[in-house]
C-alpha cells in the first residue's frame, strides 16, 4: 500500500516532487520491487476489495459482536453497495467473527508448520515459463459427495499447466497434479512451486515428487490469503463460470465441465489484461515465436 504513495510523491511538480530514490530510503523499502509492482500495480478491484476489507475490519472494531450480517448493514451505511454474501466471504478469509460466535479454522484444525520457506514474498511475477509455479486444492459439492481439483498455474502466462481431480483430497492429489505439470512442460529444474499450508503439500510424498522433478517448494504464511491471491484468482474465475453456474448432480459431470472449461475456454478463449488482451495460448505461443526469431 505504501507504493501509490511512492508514485503519487514521484510524480509531483517541482519543488514538491520528491524522487523515488529518496522516498524509498525514507521510508526503508528497496527500490527494485516497487519498479515491479510499477510495471504490474494492483488492479482497480483488488484496491477496491482491500478498501471493502478495510470498511470491514473498521465495522468489526466498533462492534465486536456483530457477526456479519450486520457488518454488512454497517457497511452499506458507510456507503458500499456490497450484499451479505461478499461480507461473509472477507471476513470469513479475513478471521473477522463475533465475539459470541466460534472461530473455527479450516476443518477445525490448525494449519501445521511450513516444510518450505516462503521464496515468492508476495512477489507474483516471472520472466519466463516454468521459473515460478503456484499450486492450490478447491473443492465443490455434487450430488455424490464432493469433488477436488487441484492446479498448477504458471505465472508467466497464467496458464493451467497441471491438474489433477479426485474425490478424496490426499497428498496423492497434489502429486499427480506436479506430475501432470512435469509431463507437459518438459525440463522444469529449478522452477518454484508456491503453495499454502496444507497437509497434501506438507507431505513426503510431495516433497519426494518435487526432489525428484528438480523443483523447489515454497510456502506463504498460515492465514494469509494474499501470499496464493494469484492461484485465488483462478479458483474464483472457475467458481463463477463453472461450479455455481448449476447443481451438479454426478462427479463424473463436473470433472467433464471442469477439464473442458480450462482446455477450451480458459487456456484459449479468455483474454487477459495482464497478458496485453491474449489467452495463456496465444501469450506463450507469441512469447516462443519472439524468443526464437531472437535468438
Amino acid at each position: 500500500m505504501i507504493y501509490p504513495l511512492v508514485r503519487e510523491l514521484a510524480a509531483q511538480e517541482a519543488p514538491v516532487r520528491v524522487p523515488v530514490a529518496v522516498t524509498c530510503r525514507v521510508l526503508k523499502i528497496a527500490r527494485q520491487p516497487y519498479y515491479r509492482w510499477l510495471a504490474d500495480p494492483v488492479t482497480d478491484r483488488e484496491w477496491e476489495e482491500a478498501h471493502l476489507v478495510d470498511a470491514i475490519l473498521d465495522a468489526h472494531a466498533e462492534d465486536p459482536e456483530f457477526g456479519y450480517r450486520l457488518i454488512a448493514d454497517a457497511v452499506r451505511e458507510a456507503g458500499w453497495e456490497v450484499c451479505d454474501r461478499t461480507v461473509w466471504k472477507h471476513s470469513s478469509r479475513n478471521g473477522v467473527w463475533s465475539v459470541f460466535g466460534k472461530k473455527r479454522g479450516r476443518n477445525g484444525k490448525k494449519a501445521g508448520p511450513p516444510v518450505f520457506d516462503d521464496r515468492v514474498k508476495r512477489d507474483f511475477a516471472a520472466q519466463k515459463p516454468n521459473e515460478l509455479w503456484l499450486t492450490d486444492i478447491t473443492e465443490h459439492r455434487t450430488g455424490q459427495g464432493k469433488l477436488y481439483l487441484c492446479a498448477v498455474k504458471d505465472v508467466y502466462s497464467n496458464r493451467i499447466v497441471g491438474y489433477s481431480i479426485s474425490d478424496r483430497m490426499k497428498s496423492s492429489l497434489a502429486v499427480r497434479a506436479v506430475e501432470n505439470a512435469v509431463a507437459r512442460r518438459g525440463d522444469v529444474t529449478g522452477c518454484i512451486v508456491h503453495s499454502d499450508r496444507g497437509s497434501q503439500f506438507r507431505s513426503r510424498k510431495f516433497a519426494r515428487a518435487l526432489t525428484r522433478h528438480g523443483l523447489v517448494g515454497s510456502m506463504g504464511r498460515v492465514g494469509a490469503a494474499g501470499d496464493n491471491a494469484a492461484m485465488e484468482s483462478f479458483f474464483s474465475l472457475l467458481q463463477k463460470n463453472v461450479l455455481d453456474r448449476r447443481p451438479w448432480p454426478t462427479r463424473d459431470q463436473l470433472r467433464i465441465a471442469i477439464v473442458t472449461w480450462i482446455e477450451r475456454t480458459y487456456h484459449r478463449r479468455r483474454r487477459q489484461a495482464r497478458l496485453g488482451r491474449l489467452t495463456p495460448i496465444e501469450f506463450e505461443t507469441i512469447m516462443n515465436q519472439t524468443q526464437a526469431l531472437a535468438a
